[in-house]
């Protein structure tokens, strides 16, 4: 069974992240568990969309295990798949472990290979839900910001001083369009860190010492 969801505003995954950030993976992890003689191996990985999601799964599942089930999130989009196991069993509690762990844009795969004793629905749950969760744990994550675009319009002479603060906010992907249609003045647009945007306008405007107006798309 497959399950799957998501907002149409999700999309978008820079529209996903709670307060302008979220936490992912930096590297694949695995973790193993034999369960009743089955045994169960976990791996998750960083994905960035459903496309990279399938590719994590062509890459780590295995043809010769009795089932490769999984679960992925990318903010508000997310989708599960029991591969044959009873509806509900396994998808679904291995995506539960992921929104538990507070990870996101990551993909959870548990191969399992039978070991002739039947678990039952309970027990799968648990043991699909349980393997998924220990990989998860101990993970190594980062924080990953987003970044806001922003644009100003500045005159020649205080490019200088615009420079040297956007520097050292770190921003990034700074242009320049001189078609303002005005004199002496042109348009600076980048993108800078969420939580970096509000001390950033002010050190514009003190080091201005001017009326400066930002625009934010």
């Amino acid at each position: 069974m497959v399950t799957a969801s998501g907002s149409p505003s999700s999309s978008n995954p820079n529209n996903n992240r709670s307060g302008g950030s979220f936490t992912t993976l930096t590297e694949r992890v695995t973790f193993e568990r034999e369960i009743k003689k089955s045994k169960f191996i976990a791996i998750a990985g960083p994905v960035s969309d459903e496309r990279s999601a399938f590719s994590f799964l062509s890459e780590v599942s295995d043809p010769r295990a009795t089932h490769n089930c999984w679960a992925y999130k990318v903010g508000d989009q997310y989708r599960s798949n029991d591969d044959g196991e009873p509806s509900g069993t396994a998808g679904k509690p291995i995506h539960s472990a992921i929104v538990s762990s507070g990870i996101d844009r990551v993909m959870v795969v548990v191969i399992r290979y039978f070991g002739g004793i039947k678990l039952g629905t309970g027990g799968l749950v648990r043991a699909y839900g349980g393997v998924a969760a220990e990989c998860l744990r101990n993970a190594p994550t980062c924080l990953v910001k987003s970044k806001v675009p922003m644009g100003l319009e500045v005159p020649f002479d205080l490019l200088g001083v615009l420079y040297h603060q956007l520097q050292s906010f770190h921003v990034e992907d700074i242009k320049q369009d001189y078609d303002t249609g005005k004199d002496n003045v042109t348009m600076v647009t980048f993108k800078v860190d969420f939580d970096r945007v509000q001390s950033l306008e002010e050190a514009i405007k003190v080091s201005c010492s001017r009326d400066i107006v930002f625009y934010k798309h």
